[in-house]
C-alpha cells in the first residue's frame, strides 16, 4: 500500500511516498480503508520544530474517514462495510489503523472529505466549547485566526449553540466568506488592537470565552476583552510566540480562567470521553444538517506537497483535505 511521510531538508518539507504492507488490527482495532484525509497545521509546526535525522521521514496524517475492511474481535459496535471516521496516526495511507474508542460512526449525508475534516477540529472545538469552555447561549465568542480549520469549526458549533461570535482575520475576504456562517462581527486585523472593538460590539462587557489561535502576540490583548468570569482558551500559535504578558491583577479581580487545548497529554480514558461527547452532541447536528464542515480544498494524495504549500500561504478558509475520489 502508499504512505506518505515528510522530513525536513534546508528549512523544507520534502514529501517521501513508499510502500508498506496493510496492518493487521488488534482486537480492539479497525483496518479502514482510506477515503480521505485532513491536512493540519500542527504537524507541519512539529516538523519545523523538531527536526528528525537526515533520510529518517516522519509518517504523516492524523485523521481519516474510510470503510472498515476488517474489524478486530473486540471493535463493537463496528463491523466490515461500515463508514467512519477517526483520529490515527499515518493517515496519509491507503489502509490506516483506527482505533475503536476513537471512532466516529459517519453521517449518511456527509461525503468522505467532509467527514475526514471533521475528527480533529470537532474534537478540541468540543473541547475547548463545550467540556472546559462552558459555552452557553447568549453569550460573546472572540476567536483569532478565525478563517483557519478550527477556527471556521468553531464559528459553526457556537452559532449551532446560540452563541453571537466575533472574529479577527488579515483577510477582509475571509470574514465577508464567513458571514453566511453567521459571523456577527469580522475585525480585519492580525495585530493586538481589537479590544476597543471586542468592547463596543458587546456593550462594554467584554466577550465571555476566547479561542486564541493566532498565539502569544495576543495573548495579552485577550486578557483584556474578557468580562467578569470570561474562559481564554489556547490552542494555536500561528505567529509562532509562545509567550505572553498576564495580567495578574485582571485574573484575580475578573475571576478569569486560562486553558490550553491539546490531546497530547491524554490518555486512553480522557480521550474517549472527548469521543464520546462528540458523539452525544455534535454527529447529532452533523446528521441533521445543522452543521456541515467547511472544506476549502480537496488535494490528491500524490499532491500532497501541494496541499502542504497551499496551507503555509494562510490561503485557506476552513479545512484542507487530501482524497482521490
Amino acid at each position: 500500500m502508499r504512505t506518505y511521510g515528510a522530513q525536513l531538508i534546508d528549512g523544507h518539507i520534502h514529501i517521501e511516498q513508499r510502500d508498506a504492507p496493510i496492518p493487521q488490527p488488534g482486537p480492539q482495532q479497525l483496518l479502514v480503508r482510506v477515503r480521505a484525509a485532513g491536512l493540519n497545521r500542527g504537524e507541519l509546526l512539529a516538523l519545523h520544530a523538531q527536526p528528525r535525522t537526515p533520510g529518517q521521514a516522519a509518517s504523516l496524517g492524523i485523521e481519516a474517514a474510510g470503510e472498515v475492511v476488517q474489524a478486530g474481535t473486540d471493535a463493537l459496535p463496528f463491523k466490515a462495510g461500515d463508514r467512519v471516521m477517526g483520529r490515527c496516526g499515518a493517515a496519509f495511507s491507503d489502509y490506516v489503523l483506527l482505533d475503536a474508542h476513537d471512532a466516529l460512526a459517519v453521517p449518511d449525508r456527509l461525503s468522505w472529505p467532509q467527514a475526514a475534516a471533521i475528527p480533529i477540529a470537532t474534537m478540541v472545538v468540543y473541547d475547548m466549547l463545550i467540556a472546559q469552555g462552558r459555552l452557553s447561549a447568549g453569550e460573546w465568542l472572540l476567536v483569532t485566526g478565525i478563517s483557519s480549520g478550527v477556527g471556521v469549526a468553531a464559528l459553526q458549533l457556537a452559532k449551532a449553540l446560540d452563541v453571537r461570535v466575533i472574529g479577527t482575520s488579515g483577510s477582509a475576504q475571509k470574514l465577508a466568506a464567513l458571514k453566511p456562517l453567521g459571523l456577527d462581527v469580522g475585525l480585519c486585523t492580525r495585530d493586538a488592537d481589537f479590544h476597543d472593538a471586542v468592547m463596543d460590539a458587546t456593550g462594554g462587557k467584554g466577550v465571555n470565552l476566547i479561542v486564541n489561535i493566532v498565539g502569544g502576540s495576543v495573548f495579552a490583548e485577550c486578557i483584556r476583552s474578557l468580562t467578569f468570569e470570561g474562559r481564554l482558551a489556547t490552542v494555536g500559535y500561528m505567529d509562532g510566540i509562545l509567550e505572553g504578558r498576564l495580567d495578574l491583577a485582571a485574573l484575580h479581580a475578573r475571576r478569569l480562567t486560562v486553558f490550553g487545548v491539546s490531546s497530547k497529554g491524554y490518555g486512553p480514558e480522557q480521550r474517549q470521553r472527548i469521543v464520546q461527547g462528540v458523539a452525544d452532541r455534535i454527529l447529532p447536528l452533523l446528521a441533521d444538517g445543522r452543521l456541515t464542515p467547511l472544506v476549502d480544498r480537496v488535494f490528491p494524495f500524490d499532491d500532497l506537497a501541494a496541499g502542504i504549500a497551499y496551507m503555509e500561504s494562510n490561503g485557506q478558509l476552513g479545512k484542507i483535505v487530501l482524497g482521490d475520489d
